[in-house]
Order: structure tokens, then C-alpha cells, then sequence
């Protein structure tokens, strides 16, 4: 008896030590390598992004302490994402990437790339660009915009292109917008040669193909795959673009109708958004909530996420956030563009806003809260500091927006008493606002900025053609035209904040846009079981559920998998041209007769 229990003993102990890992020795000691690396990078993360905090929100004329202070806490990030320790240390174990685990390669990888933007191999160049990049931040967004050599905010030229129906001042307000582009030009040109310099030093060919890595993707991948948006949606495209060209020489009283828009008739100063030519009847909401206050719209923008099940936001929110325009007669100025800030990649969120009690404000706010819930959800245990991001950038871009254009839709307009619950809407107009936001921006995202960018960093394109480019490409791909002569003095591209210091990315947006039509489109047929035009997430727990599901892994898993799983399909454009397919025959009747000027095909 006492031998059969020997050896049944001895039979367990062997089933164990066959069991056990053979990598396990191994993958722990990557463990504590990568446990080390996290505490470290959360740590001068935090301190970087305070730093440039300050840098954003207050900027003062003559007074460099808070670019300095940015410049040395870039520094010191640089320093240790770059070192040459942490470089052949990921190299190494990577070598045998096969006995790891997937959250571990996953890391690694993440830091060689992260190293190959500041690798002390280049220690010069790296912080040459760093104080580089926080010059052209301060140059950005300490300009002072001037009509008749009156200061005026952006806000104001932005209003003035939104309402003024006289051409002269349009022309005066969009011509002011441009004039930063000269004083950017030199810091760009700056740009494109140490961002290139930078990521060689690891093996890249240039930053364009280094940002574009994130994806897993080529250069030539993904301007096939942005050429390829831009080829679906163009014959909806050319129908807006015939209909905008005769429907503003009309409103403006222009007889003969130009070929090419003139910039200065739309009221976005990059021709990125047509959405306000077109007024709903009964759906344009200025005058309600023009009634509220700047602070009612962001709560509102709250509640809305809360009724999905997520959480108040913290109590820090409201105390650190910038979400108001400078008060009159401020000795400083801020950033003006919409941005979410993730502080310290765990509960230190906060947003930098002008929040203004309208509508382009109502929806924006959405949207930057959409950035804020995601860094809240992917904020867990399961998620490394290294991986709390988007499963890639277009997610991050992709929730907001969506959120946005259910906030727009009258379902939910009507519940939350921004529209009567018995308001008669015309569907086909809405349809048409819409296309002129969503389809509009594919051509000036996939096209002008991503095929401008590209040449900027994959061809190194001189600055003696900077602007000649970016006209060629708006002209190509969104069919507009500046309003007066622009030299190569002006840099109109550089006006773009995105060019400046959030470079050779912004494909993420118009993948974005595909991507949340086609989430969007799950949710309204799976979940909620509606019309995608007409739908109402509001308090719908299990809408919140399936986009916490998605947002909870941030980028520990694949982007690809992600979407496999949560919709059942890889990336399409299909749901968009599904959700826009009424507004063809629409178009083709209204366009009857007018003179088509894009070609039938994109180039």
C-alpha cells in the first residue's frame, strides 16, 4: 500500500514538473525588467506632462520659465526612453520574443520604439528637437491675431467665418488666421530635418514611416489604405462639392459659380468641415443652449457618459482643467485648441478647452470627453503604464466622435429637452449637415494633410514649395482654392496645430471616422436594435458596457483584434457608405444641369 502511494506520489511530482513553464525563469526576469521600466516611465511621464501643462495654458510674452521648464523634463523622458541600456536590453530579450508573452513583447516593443524618437546614440539631435518643438508651441499659441491691426482670438475669426455674409471682412478674418504660417515656417523646416534625424538613428527612413509603425503598417500601406477612403467616398464627395460651390455663390451673391471653392467662403479656416452652410430647421440648437453656461455644457457632456454607466468625473477634473477662454485682459494666453490630457496615466485626467455655450462646443466637448472616459477605463490593473493608449490612435479619435453624432441625433436631442419631443425635422437636411461634416473631412485628412505630411518627412520636401504643395493638395483632393496670392513667405499648412506638434499622424482621423461609423452601426443595429440615423444611447447601460469592453485594454492588445472580437469584422468604410447612401439620388437631383468641376475619379 505504502508502494502504491510512493509512487502515486511520484507520478503527481512528475506531472507538475512537466507542467511547469520552461520559459517561466525567463519571463520573470522581463517581468521585473518591465516593472521597473513602468515605474520610472509613469514618474517622468507625470513630471512632462505638468511641465507642458503649464506650457499650454500659460503662455506669456517675454517669459520663457515654463517653456524651460518643459524643455528640461523633455529631457529628462528622452534621456531614459532612449538610453542605450534600455535599447539593448529590449533587443535582447526580444531576440527570443517567442518564449514571452504577448503583454511582454507587446512592452518591449513599445519601448524600442519609443527609443527610436530619442536615442541617446543621438543625444544632440534629440534635445535639439525637443527645444525645437516647444519654441514652435509657444510661437503657435502665443500669436496674436490681428484684423485691422486690432488683436482678435481665434474664437473671433472662427465667429466671423461662421456668420459674416460680406466677403471682404471673410477675406480679412481668413487672411489674418494664415499670418502665424510665417512666423512657424522656419521652426518646421527645423522639424522636418531633426524629426527625420531623429528616428534614423534606429532604422527608420524618415518620421513619416516611424509614426505610421504604430500601426503595424507601412508607409506604402497606409497611403494606399488613405487613397483607398478617399476613392470610396468620392462620388458622394464630388455631389457635396457641386452643391456647395452653387449654393454659396448664391449666398453670397456671386453670379458666375467658381470652379474651386475659395477658402474664405467656408467658416472652417482649413475647409476641413461644411457642416454649418447647411441650417436644419427646428435642429439648430445656438439659440438653446446660447441660453446655458459654458459650465452647463460640459456637464452636460458628463451626463451624458454617466447615463452609459460610467463614472463622475474626479473632483481634480474641475479643479485642474483649463476648460474656459482666457478672461479679458489676462497677462497670459493658452492653447485655443481642444485637447485631453492624461497626467500621470492613472487618475490625473483634465482638459484643455474655450468651452463657449454653443453648438460647435456641445459637440466638442463630447468628443474630448470621449478621450478622458478611455484613459479613465484602460486605467486598471490588467493595463501597464506602457500600454495606457488607444489600441491605436484612430480608437482614441473614433469614441468621442461618435458620442458627438449621437448627441446630435434627435432621439436624443428630444430626451434631453434640447428639442421639442414633437419638433418636425427635414431628415434628408440632416443627412446633408452630416455629410458635410463626416464626408467633407475624409479628403482633407486622408488627402491635403496626410499626402502633405508624407512628402514633408518620407521626400523631404523643400521649404521653397511648402505652400505650393499644400494648395495643390487641397485643390486635388478637396477642390479649394486660397482667395488671395500665397507665396512661399506664408506656411498655411504650418496655421494647422496638428503639423506643428502632433505631426505625421493625422490619418488617425480619418480612420477614425471610419471606425466609428462602423462601431456606431453595431451598436444601433445589435444593441439598441434601431435606425442608425435615429438612435438614443442615452441611459443605455448595455451601449456603455460594449464600449467599456472595448476601452478597457487600451493598447495591451492588437487594434485589429480588438475590432474582430467587439463587431465581427475587420476595418470598412461600408457602414458609412451605408448610413450616407440616401443622400445620392438627393445630390444627383439637386446637381441637375450644374457644372461638375472634380474629376469623376480621384487621381
Amino acid at each position: 500500500m505504502k508502494k502504491i502511494l510512493f509512487l502515486a506520489a511520484a507520478l503527481i511530482v512528475m506531472m507538475a514538473c512537466n507542467n511547469t513553464n520552461p520559459n517561466q525563469k525567463l519571463q520573470d526576469e522581463v517581468e521585473n525588467y518591465l516593472k521597473k521600466y513602468n515605474e520610472e516611465y509613469q514618474k517622468l511621464s507625470t513630471i512632462s506632462s505638468e511641465a507642458q501643462w503649464a506650457l499650454n495654458t500659460k503662455i506669456v510674452d517675454g517669459d520663457s520659465t515654463n517653456e524651460l521648464a518643459a524643455r528640461k523634463s523633455d529631457e529628462a523622458m528622452a534621456v531614459y526612453t532612449g538610453s542605450k541600456e534600455n535599447i539593448a536590453t529590449s533587443q535582447k530579450y526580444l531576440k527570443e520574443k517567442d518564449k514571452l508573452t504577448d503583454l511582454q513583447v507587446r512592452q518591449l516593443e513599445k519601448i524600442l520604439r519609443m527609443a527610436a524618437n530619442n536615442p541617446q546614440t543621438l543625444k544632440d539631435k534629440v534635445k535639439a528637437r525637443i527645444e525645437a518643438e516647444n519654441k514652435q508651441t509657444k510661437t503657435l499659441f502665443g500669436f496674436k491675431f490681428r484684423i485691422d491691426g486690432n488683436v482678435v482670438t481665434t474664437n473671433k475669426i472662427d465667429s466671423i467665418l461662421g456668420a459674416s455674409d460680406n466677403l471682404k471682412i471673410r477675406l480679412q478674418a481668413w487672411e489674418s488666421s494664415k499670418e502665424v504660417g510665417k512666423d512657424l515656417k522656419a521652426g518646421l523646416k527645423n522639424l522636418q530635418k531633426l524629426r527625420n534625424e531623429t528616428v534614423q538613428g534606429l532604422g527608420y527612413h524618415d518620421y513619416f514611416a516611424y509614426q505610421v509603425s504604430e500601426y503595424g503598417m507601412t508607409t506604402e500601406e497606409m497611403m494606399t489604405l488613405n487613397k483607398k477612403f478617399i476613392a470610396e467616398i468620392w462620388p458622394l464627395f464630388r455631389e457635396l462639392h457641386t452643391y456647395a460651390r452653387y449654393t454659396l455663390a448664391k449666398e453670397y451673391g456671386v453670379k458666375e459659380v467658381p470652379d474651386y471653392l475659395p477658402a474664405h467662403w467656408l467658416t472652417n479656416r482649413w475647409g476641413q468641415d461644411w457642416s454649418s452652410m447647411i441650417d436644419v430647421k427646428g435642429l439648430n440648437l445656438d439659440s438653446i443652449i446660447g441660453t446655458h453656461t459654458a459650465e452647463w455644457v460640459v456637464k452636460t457632456g458628463e451626463d451624458f457618459y454617466k447615463s452609459l454607466g460610467f463614472s463622475a468625473l474626479p473632483k481634480t477634473f474641475w479643479e485642474k482643467s483649463s476648460l474656459y477662454p482666457v478672461p479679458k485682459g489676462a497677462s497670459y494666453q493658452k492653447n485655443n485648441h481642444a485637447s485631453a490630457w492624461h497626467m500621470d496615466l492613472n487618475n490625473d485626467v483634465r482638459s484643455l478647452m474655450s468651452v463657449e455655450p454653443n453648438q460647435e462646443w456641445y459637440e466638442t466637448v463630447n468628443h474630448e470627453l470621449g478621450h478622458i472616459y478611455y484613459y479613465q477605463t484602460y486605467s486598471n490593473k490588467d493595463v501597464p503604464y506602457l500600454m495606457r493608449e488607444g489600441a491605436n490612435r484612430a480608437y482614441h479619435e473614433a469614441f468621442g466622435t461618435m458620442i458627438g453624432l449621437a448627441a446630435m441625433q434627435k432621439p436624443f436631442l428630444a430626451n434631453n429637452g434640447l428639442l421639442p419631443k414633437d419638433a418636425k425635422t427635414d431628415e434628408m437636411q440632416t443627412l446633408l449637415k452630416q455629410a458635410m461634416q463626416f464626408i467633407v473631412f475624409i479628403p482633407f485628412s486622408a488627402g491635403t494633410m496626410t499626402h502633405f505630411e508624407h512628402d514633408l518627412y518620407a521626400q523631404n520636401l523643400s521649404p521653397e514649395k511648402y505652400n505650393e504643395a499644400w494648395w495643390s493638395y487641397a485643390k486635388k483632393y478637396q477642390g479649394i482654392e486660397p482667395p488671395s496670392k500665397r507665396g512661399e513667405e506664408y506656411c498655411d499648412a504650418a496655421s494647422k496645430t496638428h503639423i506643428n506638434d502632433d505631426a505625421a499622424q493625422y490619418y488617425d482621423y480619418a480612420m477614425s471616422f471610419i471606425l466609428l461609423f462602423q462601431v456606431h452601426d453595431h451598436i444601433a443595429k445589435k444593441i439598441l436594435k434601431q435606425d442608425p440615423h435615429n438612435t438614443l444611447y442615452y441611459g443605455n447601460k448595455e451601449v456603455g458596457n460594449f464600449l467599456r469592453d472595448i476601452m478597457y485594454w487600451g493598447g495591451a492588445k492588437d487594434w485589429r483584434t480588438v475590432l474582430k472580437e467587439k463587431t465581427g469584422s475587420d476595418l470598412s468604410a461600408k457602414p458609412m457608405l451605408e448610413y450616407f447612401n440616401p443622400l445620392m439620388a438627393y445630390l444627383k437631383e439637386q446637381n441637375k444641369g450644374r457644372k461638375y468641376t472634380l474629376a469623376e475619379k480621384p487621381e
